[in-house]
């Protein structure tokens, strides 16, 4: 089951002024698709390219590491663009996601912050994450390609930190992309259908 790069879920210029068409054509086209290439040849000479995705990332975490960063990338990207769509973010979630970052995550503002600061405190490359974890939502925040998967959780919401995610748009200043993101870009919709299906 070879990786495939999947086409965005919107036009290139839909989520301007928040990600530019030039940040999303660089990041998709260019680094998601490098990703994918290399995964599917690591995949193929570690015998495991007739797998799904995160099998891969599973059965190489720990063991081959080339491999596991091109798949984990390749699975964080997938989740990545669906995670984001025009005129998204702010604070209107779905009901029986409202209620569980209530209850876990200490309300809307609270998660804000927390996974704002769990974006800006990953030194280097990484992701911040909302996962879940034994039935309850927490915010991680991994390095590099790592993500929740690797770590017992199920991810339901994740930011790209890597610099080629917000250089062009924002320059070094990390905490205004993440901010536009919570603000502006959330798809909350998938964020919901991810709750759904990590709880049932």
């Amino acid at each position: 089951m070879a990786f495939e790069l999947p086409e965005l879920p919107y036009a290139y210029d839909a989520l301007a002024p928040y990600m530019s068409a030039e940040t999303l054509e660089f990041h998709h086209d260019k680094h998601h698709n490098t990703y994918v290439t290399t995964g599917n040849k690591l995949a193929e000479e570690a015998g495991l390219g007739d797998l799904p995705v995160e099998d891969v990332m599973v059965k190489a975490y720990g063991s081959n590491q080339a491999l596991f960063n091109n798949a984990a990338q390749h699975f964080n990207h997938m989740h990545f663009w669906k995670w984001m769509k025009k005129d998204g973010g702010g604070n209107k979630l779905p009901g029986a996601l409202e209620s569980a970052f209530a209850s876990d995550l200490g309300g809307f503002d609270k998660f804000k912050a927390d996974f704002t600061a769990a974006g800006v405190g990953q030194f280097g490359s990484g992701w911040a994450w909302v996962a879940v974890k034994d039935g309850k939502l927490e915010i991680m925040k991994t390095p590099n390609g790592e993500n929740p998967v690797v770590h017992g959780a199920k991810p339901i919401l994740g930011v790209d930190v890597w610099e080629h995610s917000y250089y062009i748009d924002y320059r070094n200043a990390r905490p205004k992309y993440l901010e536009a993101f919570v603000d502006n870009l959330i798809n909350w919709d998938y964020v919901a259908e991810l709750y759904e299906a990590a709880t049932k």
